[in-house]
């Protein structure tokens, strides 16, 4: 328990921009897209909001204030951050793959499609977010992570390993992820862990495709080297690969 509160203080103190409300994107959510998506149909600010399975199930897609091309998918559920027991529900909403279908947002921003190869899903560790409310970052990969996963994506199996290289400067685990897998990123990740329910927190998870299906990335918080275990890292807010 004392590691975990060390840890916890001393990566809290490495994020310097913190946010000044860290419930923001949960009143934007719940206090305005959705009444606005039930009361006139229109769920600005967001860009949609999905309620066909209930407001419990339901997510909506909210364009991100930083970058060009970000939008984040965020469930209209209370759900903390990939900690929570929620996302390893059985009955769970597959939020991952509800992210991978919005990422035609990214294209409309930019003008024309990308490859799948381009695009990324991400999602911070507790330690390496602002906000206490899930979001799922969707948004153009870094063109050198893209490259590095490319380069190596023979060398990748259904089982984690360490990548080859560092990404971003950090070293990460990866694991081929079919879209027909039945298991979801969180399943998978948890499936690894010794507790869960401890470890969960201080992990990130980033998603992206390469030749013969998806690529499942993992980090995690490590204060010793200065890592938070944000994921959203190896993604380019510019979105450089559009203009390649």
């Amino acid at each position: 328990m004392r590691l975990w509160l060390v840890l916890g203080l001393l990566l809290a103190g490495m994020s310097a921009a913190r946010a000044a409300d860290p419930d923001a994107l949960w009143k934007i959510v719940h206090g305005r897209c959705v009444p606005d998506q039930q009361a006139n149909g229109d769920p600005k600010p967001c860009e949609m909001v999905s309620l066909q399975a209930g407001e419990a199930r339901g997510y909506a897609i909210l364009k991100d204030i930083r970058g060009e091309t970000q939008f984040l998918l965020i469930p209209t559920a209370r759900i903390e951050g990939i900690e929570s027991p929620a996302v390893l529900a059985p009955d769970a909403p597959d939020y991952f793959r509800l992210a991978w279908a919005a990422r035609d947002r990214v294209f409309s921003r930019v003008g024309h499609s990308l490859p799948d190869s381009a695009v990324s899903l991400a999602i911070n560790s507790r330690f390496g977010r602002t906000q206490e409310q899930l979001h799922i970052h969707i948004d153009c990969i870094r063109a050198d992570v893209r490259d590095a996963l490319a380069a190596h994506a023979g060398e990748l199996g259904g089982r984690w390993a360490v990548f080859p290289t560092l990404l971003a400067g950090r070293s990460y685990r990866a694991m081929l992820f079919t879209d027909a897998a039945r298991a979801t990123p969180f399943a998978l990740l948890a499936a690894s862990l010794a507790d869960p329910t401890t470890e969960m927190a201080r992990h990130t998870l980033v998603l992206t495709a390469v030749d013969g299906g998806f690529v499942l990335l993992d980090d995690a918080a490590d204060a010793a080297t200065g890592d938070r275990g944000s994921g959203e890292e190896l993604q380019d807010h510019s979105c450089s690969l559009a203009r390649q």
